[in-house]
């Protein structure tokens, strides 16, 4: 135990008094890389499906392209109020208040329970509302996303609690375990996807092992559904070693932490965390925006080769996003615990470092993305028009990642400090006020060509970066108080 004491002090100190750039790189890294692996979750799920028939593949790589974004609503929704717990107990942390800071991160689990079973019970009875009605998919696409949906809302609590607890650790100073646990999950939903998609029918030669394997267990040839059951098993599998170690490191969730609903501390985390889950609420609104626009005007119920184009696309430009966010959490840290000790003026910087970091990552990302994109879209459709969509889309907006990016880790490091509302309203300007009516004019108004959608995205992409860099340079939020 006493090891375990003095590894959590030499992180403390780390980030209260290392060396600015080195410390943040050194905690960034893991974390971006952590979160980027999150999303291959997705791409895992997009090439085994790809390598089914070819009137089984094209709709359910449709069908999952809308699936993750709706299902990304209530997982931003869980992670805000995950992004409120880490300003808190980062602070209190760097203020030496442990004990309250096991007390705020037990009252938290209570929280995401409660918002675990409320989003299950919508995905369960509500999944053919929100695939037709809501976003307008049609025919195949429709029908296989909302029994997609079911399985992966109706278990949305895997995920809540895998980045809730996930953030906790970093918000205490920890980065490597939660990139292990990931990593383990990935490989974990690799190995279950290829049983459950595969069964004991055909599959690729590279996955011809599965097939054997799913015969002798019994498991059936599940296509899109066993991408789903796939994912939500290999979470709820590292749930059970991740509460464990984050229980152990931290002497979270002990008898004294433990107790009823708090209604105080309940109240500071709402607080501080409904702004930030509106926040990317409505950033993923916009995305899906972009989708239902897509989804109306540029599709039949024949010609669905947008959707799925821009279905790959927007799992490519998730991976950017969570590495942002990567950063953006090694930013929060560093914002919430010295803001705890007192040092203002380093919890700024570490903004900036981190925000530097991220524009270098997301700008070899996007040339990765424009100079092998064909390869990498064909690589889970090969048809000539849907490579040719998604194409469009990286080379138009591609190096406006760094501006995301950007917005990104300033904006994450601005809740950092408890200023969540701040960042609701700066995303809200750039969103409802530009890209929400661009998008709409270019596409409903004047009916111009798909190409013109994705400079409106690029634009607004843009304007993140120079929004959240005047507010962040003026530093107002360092004046906010948790609580």
């Amino acid at each position: 135990m006493a090891d375990a004491v003095s590894d959590r002090d030499r992180t403390t100190e780390r980030i209260l008094s290392g060396r600015l750039s080195t410390e943040v790189f050194r905690f960034g890294t893991p974390l971006a890389l952590g979160m980027g692996l999150q999303t291959t979750f997705n791409l895992v799920d997009a090439y085994l499906i790809a390598r089914l028939e070819t009137e089984v593949a094209e709709p359910a790589l449709g069908a999952i392209g809308i699936c993750d974004q709706l299902a990304a609503l209530g997982t931003i929704i869980s992670y805000g109020l995950s992004v409120a717990t880490a300003a808190i107990a980062s602070r209190k942390w760097g203020q030496g208040d442990k004990a309250g800071a096991r007390k705020v991160a037990w009252q938290s689990v209570l929280l995401v329970g409660g918002l675990s079973l409320a989003f299950g019970l919508a995905g369960v009875f509500g999944a053919d509302v929100l695939m037709s009605d809501i976003v307008g998919a049609k025919g195949e696409v429709a029908a296989l996303g909302a029994r997609y949906l079911r399985v992966l809302i109706g278990g949305s609590f895997t995920i809540f609690f895998l980045l809730h607890l996930t953030t906790l650790q970093r918000a205490l100073g920890s980065s490597k375990t939660p990139v292990s646990m990931l990593i383990t999950a990935n490989a974990l939903n690799l190995v279950l996807a290829a049983l459950m998609i595969y069964g004991p029918g055909d599959a690729p030669p590279v996955f011809s092992w599965a097939p054997p394997i799913a015969a002798a267990l019994g498991i059936p040839r599940m296509e899109l559904m066993g991408a789903a059951w796939a994912t939500l098993l290999a979470r709820l599998v590292v749930l059970l070693p991740l509460v464990w170690l984050i229980a152990k490191r931290f002497q979270l969730f002990d008898r004294a932490s433990r107790s009823g609903l708090n209604a105080s501390i309940l109240r500071n985390i709402w607080s501080i965390g409904w702004p930030s889950s509106a926040q990317l609420v409505v950033r993923i609104s916009a995305m899906l925006f972009v989708h239902s626009l897509v989804a109306r005007a540029y599709t039949t119920e024949q010609d669905q080769a947008a959707t799925t184009a821009l279905g790959i696309i927007f799992r490519l430009e998730t991976m950017a996003l969570f590495v942002g966010l990567g950063w953006g959490s090694a930013a929060q840290t560093f914002m919430g615990q010295n803001l705890g000790a007192d040092r203002p003026e380093r919890a700024k910087n570490s903004g900036w470092y981190a925000a530097l970091y991220n524009a270098c990552m997301m700008a070899l990302l996007a040339l990765a993305y424009r100079a092998y994109g064909p390869q990498i879209i064909g690589f889970f459709d090969p048809r000539a028009e849907v490579v040719a969509i998604g194409q469009s889309y990286v080379s138009v907006v591609g190096l406006s990642y760094v501006g995301l990016g950007i917005g990104i880790v300033l904006g994450s490091a601005i809740q950092g400090s408890g200023a969540t509302k701040q960042t609701l309203t700066l995303d809200s300007l750039v969103v409802l006020a530009f890209q929400v009516p661009a998008c709409a004019l270019v596409v409903l108004a004047f009916g111009w060509p798909i190409a013109s959608l994705w400079v409106a995205v690029a634009i607004t992409y843009a304007a993140f970066a120079v929004v959240y860099a005047v507010a962040y340079q003026r530093g107002g939020f360092l004046r906010h108080r948790v609580g």
